[in-house]
């Protein structure tokens, strides 16, 4: 799994499949009902009708939508979680520079660990080879 940014951006991307998925639902399965004196039901036969529309039944139809929005709900929950456990939201400025000079000394102190053992490991070869010619001229 990937890092809390890449998860953020693939919840989001996995949102915008989902509300897809829930509008295609809905033209797809509604009835043909009008909701206002402006609206019209295009007149259409009934081989263009199966192509465009497969009308459920408003118990089916509506059990869907309920499940459609429950699985909306619960990955924007998902998303509002990986938001708040981003770093850096509940410091300031100020905490964070101290964290990022923190680390920098961190780093100074490994690196000087780093150093001391690449010296030792010099020292340590060099006896070695010491050593080993004093074995050859034996």
């Amino acid at each position: 799994m990937g890092d809390r940014l890449t998860q953020l951006q693939d919840a989001v991307d996995q949102l915008a499949n989902q509300f897809i998925a829930s509008f295609y639902y809905i033209e797809r399965h509604h009835d043909l009902q009008t909701f206002g004196p402006n609206d019209k039901i295009p007149d259409l036969k009934p081989e263009q009708m199966q192509q465009t529309i497969e009308t459920l039944p408003a118990e089916e139809f509506q059990a869907g939508q309920l499940e459609l929005a429950r699985d909306l709900i619960t990955k924007e929950q998902q998303i509002e979680y990986l938001i708040s456990s981003l770093p850096g939201l509940d410091n300031s400025e100020r905490d964070q520079e101290q964290n990022i000079r923190d680390l920098e000394e961190e780093l100074r102190v490994a690196e000087a660990q780093r150093l001391e053992a690449v010296k030792e490991k010099d020292e340590v070869l060099a006896k070695l080879d010491q050593v080993l010619r004093s074995i050859r001229r034996n």
